[in-house]
């Protein structure tokens, strides 16, 4: 009888041991809205339940003590609530969205992508190859997106009423100091660079990351190609010279050449007298590059080398002088670029790189001489930590040094020397916040001090995204921007301050089913623009920084590649409203550079049966301030409109050649950039004036490509 008793004690207290407890609880999102189908259980236990459609959930245990319990749903963040199970009772748990990096929203305000892996990708890399007129230069690609004004007398960017000077150019995060071919006075330049040596391009026309800096209106960035896809010989043969390519991969590592010879003598042959350029030697161009990668299992190297030498001899018709002017140029530019980034096994990424620059010119005007040396390096390190999906840091500080030397020497042999040095240093941190998949910020703060200018700044820079829908999105950004002024001024005087310029942006972007329209509005605030009190800056000029302006607008942008059957193309409309009281300016007046209405129309149309592809590339631009003495006010004339038609025609001869032919201002419109005057009056009183007319306004372009891969099939219809 005891033995029984005894056991049954046993079986109750077992039945203690054992007893089962009950969890119970409400999933709902952030708004409250119950959540079906969430999935809740106990970790490392078999024990759980799933939500119904009120979001109610309950299951019973064993288990007890501390305890995890998880809830997870697909499209939400996981939940964990830790606590003793006694406590598990008439929960409230709220899940947050998950960010999803496919279909969640996007930081895009003031910046165009142009990348294969790009969801925001509003040009293709093959864009800049295949656009007619733009003959395979990067910026004259650029140049028909909207908040871009064609200058065609100069051919380097021009952004939101904003001067060449004030973009900048990047390759891999460092600094190009002088991304553009040298040329003489209304002569358009190219790009030094080739485009298939990268993998996309960003393009921001305002309010660009804390990142980057000194560039008052807009940054450049070019990214190399990380991994070639295959080993590959390209040869190009054209009617203004030719060039090849080649690239080896060996394991890990690869190496792509590219050299390129430029004589545009038998165009110049071509070019109308009336045109005011007489050509004692024809522009002559020699250019290489180079990129080695090694990747490693956690880092990538790259290096990247461009070299270019140019030479010209010219005479120019100018309206003070009886006989033309001769200009004679020869320019050598060498330029190196490396970057190691490593990734480290908590989401932590280091990138550390260098630039240098070599740029000399030795100039000819008549008997004068002007021959200039620029040396500038760039060192940048920069750290980038994920601590989530939705919460990542990037921070880090770079060196700037620019060691500029002139030498005038005039027709009497009287030499005259002009210069500086400016070490330039630079901090800035950064952060993305995913608040939800609708919601996102990126704040950034930048930090600059010139020792040259004895001038410390501080920039906040803020951008926020907001997606009620699932294809559009509206954006807001705002940002400060510093710049120290140009080498024209600083080799005569140091002691300014850097010039300054608010961005505020207001963006939507709608993308769905190969259709994409963007439309932003602006307004960019100038402060401490310099100003002197001569025609152009020497050195008994006096410099302040006591100018200002604005510039406002908006820019509208719609890209479709799927209405029509084999038909690809993009417009761009921009409106500016830009003045500005800077350099020798009386007041406040719209500078020539800044037409008030922009627009571009491109289209490429594949032709299946010709095995061709067909491009037609219009631009406008309405009418250029100018000032005319012989009228009172100050820039308040204007030129005729900018009217330019250019075709091109790709013809695939085998999956290997390409015959291509593009001609730009097909209808050899007289486009008048502006109108130089006489410096005094004639017997009348009446300044007489000469009308600007770029020589290279028309072009032509005759190529045959053919590119010889290791396995014999490299498909040139993938590239058209």
């Amino acid at each position: 009888m005891k033995i029984f008793t005894h056991l049954i004690t046993l079986l109750l207290c077992s039945g203690a041991v054992f007893a089962q407890q009950t969890i119970t609880g409400k999933v709902t999102d952030t708004k409250n809205n119950p959540i079906e189908g969430a999935n809740i259980y106990l970790e490392g236990t078999y024990d759980g339940a799933s939500s119904d459609a009120n979001g109610n959930f309950s299951f019973e245990t064993t288990e007890e003590g501390v305890q995890t319990l998880i809830v997870s749903m697909l499209s939400y963040e996981p939940h964990y609530e830790a606590g003793d199970i006694s406590y598990f009772k008439d929960l409230h748990i709220k899940l947050m969205e998950s960010v999803n990096s496919l279909s969640g929203v996007t930081l895009t305000a003031g910046t165009f992508e142009a990348g294969d892996n790009s969801k925001v990708s509003v040009l293709k890399p093959l864009d800049i190859v295949t656009t007619a007129g733009a003959a395979g230069d990067f910026v004259a690609a650029l140049q028909t997106l909207p908040g871009t004004t064609t200058v065609n007398e100069d051919g380097r960017l021009f952004v939101r009423g904003g001067t060449a000077g004030e973009t900048q150019v990047f390759i891999d995060g460092l600094r190009v100091f002088q991304p553009f071919n040298a040329t003489p006075n209304n002569t358009p330049t190219r790009g030094r660079f080739s485009p298939f040596l990268f993998k996309g391009i960003s393009f921001s026309t305002g309010g660009y990351s804390a990142e980057y800096g000194q560039a008052l209106s807009s940054v450049l960035l070019l990214n190399t190609t990380d991994v070639p896809l295959q080993e590959e010989t390209n040869i190009s043969i054209m009617s203004v010279g030719g060039g090849v390519g080649h690239t080896e991969i060996w394991g890990d590592q690869s190496l792509s050449i590219n050299t390129s010879y430029m004589n545009l003598a038998p165009y110049e042959a071509l070019i109308p007298s009336t045109q005011g350029v007489r050509w004692n030697s024809p522009f002559e161009s020699i250019s290489g590059e180079a990129v080695f990668r090694s990747k490693g299992d956690k880092s990538m190297f790259k290096l990247y080398t461009g070299f270019n030498h140019t030479n010209l001899d010219i005479e120019q018709e100018d309206i003070n002088f009886d006989d033309y002017v001769r200009f004679r140029l020869k320019n050598n530019n060498l330029y190196f670029n490396s970057s190691y980034k490593y990734y480290f096994d908590n989401d932590l990424s280091l990138t550390s790189g260098a630039s240098i620059a070599w740029d000399t010119n030795d100039i000819g005007i008549d008997e004068d001489k002007v021959d200039n040396k620029d040396t500038s390096t760039h060192l940048k390190l920069k750290a980038r930590k994920n601590f989530s999906n939705r919460y990542d840091l990037s921070f880090g500080a770079e060196y700037f040094n620019t060691h500029f030397d002139e030498t005038y020497t005039d027709a009497d042999v009287d030499a005259f020397n002009n210069g500086y040095t400016d070490g330039l240093w630079a901090a800035f941190a950064e952060s993305d916040i995913f608040l939800t998949n609708k919601f996102a910020m990126k704040l950034g703060v930048r930090a600059t001090h010139s020792s040259l200018l004895n001038d410390f700044e501080v920039s906040p820079r803020v951008s926020l995204a907001y997606k009620p829908g699932e294809d559009g999105q509206f954006s807001l950004a705002y940002g400060d921007f510093y710049q120290r002024p140009l080498s024209d001024v600083v080799k005569f005087d140091q002691n300014l301050e850097m010039e300054k310029a608010s961005h505020y942006i207001l963006n939507y972007q709608y993308i769905n089913n190969g259709k994409t329209f963007r439309t932003e509005l602006y307004y960019k605030d100038y402060d401490r623009l310099i100003k002197f009190d001569t025609d152009m800056p020497q050195f008994d000029s006096a410099y302040t920084n006591s100018g200002g302006g604005y510039a406002k607008g908006v820019d509208i942008f719609w890209r479709d590649s799927k209405s029509i059957e084999n038909l690809d193309y993009w417009f761009s409309y921009s409106y500016l409203d830009t003045e500005r009281d800077y350099r020798n300016f009386p007041g406040r007046s719209t500078p020539n550079f800044a037409p008030k209405h922009n627009a571009s129309l491109v289209t490429k149309y594949w032709v299946d049966k010709l095995r061709s592809q067909v491009g037609l590339s219009y631009s406008y631009g309405s009418g250029r301030p100018y000032h005319d003495p012989n009228n009172p006010g100050f820039m308040e004339e204007r030129t005729k409109s900018y009217n330019n038609l250019s075709f091109n025609w790709a013809y695939l001869i085998d999956q290997q050649k390409i015959l291509y032919f593009s001609v730009s201002n097909l209808l050899s419109i007289n486009n008048i950039s502006n109108y130089q005057y006489a410096n005094t009056p004639d017997v009348n009183g009446v300044y007489n004036r000469r009308a600007i007319t770029p020589p290279a306004d028309s072009f032509f372009f005759v190529g045959f490509f053919w590119t010889i891969s290791t396995d014999g099939k490299s498909n040139q219809l993938d590239n058209l």
